[in-house]
């Protein structure tokens, strides 16, 4: 299973008047977590784009909310790579209490692959099938 961990800082300016982080930014999170994998297993947004021609943009998304977070929370985001035979990169998500580890949130996240001329690819490209092979995914579920 491939996975990065990184940690989130809450910002002051990402809580609301009661305190907490605001939801909406529980999806900047998860995006924050794409890039830090993307970062760590050469997957990042300019990778695919610059090397391979290939826009990636976020076609479902979801996230749960288990707790609040608060202002000063020591935050730990878990994204983890979800092998599928579909066209398709998929991220699982999980936000968590870096010293108690209790779950604040999970998600769920789905991108597909257009061509430069933005046309939807119904096939797995030949450079991710090859990034599947190097990371040895092909046989995860």
């Amino acid at each position: 299973m491939l996975k990065d961990t990184t940690e989130i800082r809450v910002r002051f300016n990402e809580i609301d008047s009661m305190g907490i982080l605001w939801h909406g930014h529980y999806i900047k999170y998860f995006e924050d977590g794409r890039e830090s994998f993307g970062r760590a297993y050469n997957l990042g947004y300019l990778d695919v784009y610059e090397d391979h021609g290939f826009l990636i943009p976020i076609v479902k998304i979801d996230c749960n909310y288990k707790r609040p977070v608060k202002y000063n929370d020591p935050v730990m985001l878990e994204t983890t790579f979800v092998n599928s035979p579909a066209a398709k990169i998929i991220f699982e998500y999980k936000l968590y209490h870096a010293d108690s580890k209790e779950v604040y949130a999970t998600g769920r996240s789905e991108q597909v692959f257009l061509n430069k001329q933005h046309q939807l690819q119904l096939t797995v490209p030949d450079f991710f099938q090859h990034w599947k092979e190097r990371w040895d995914v092909l046989s995860l579920k």
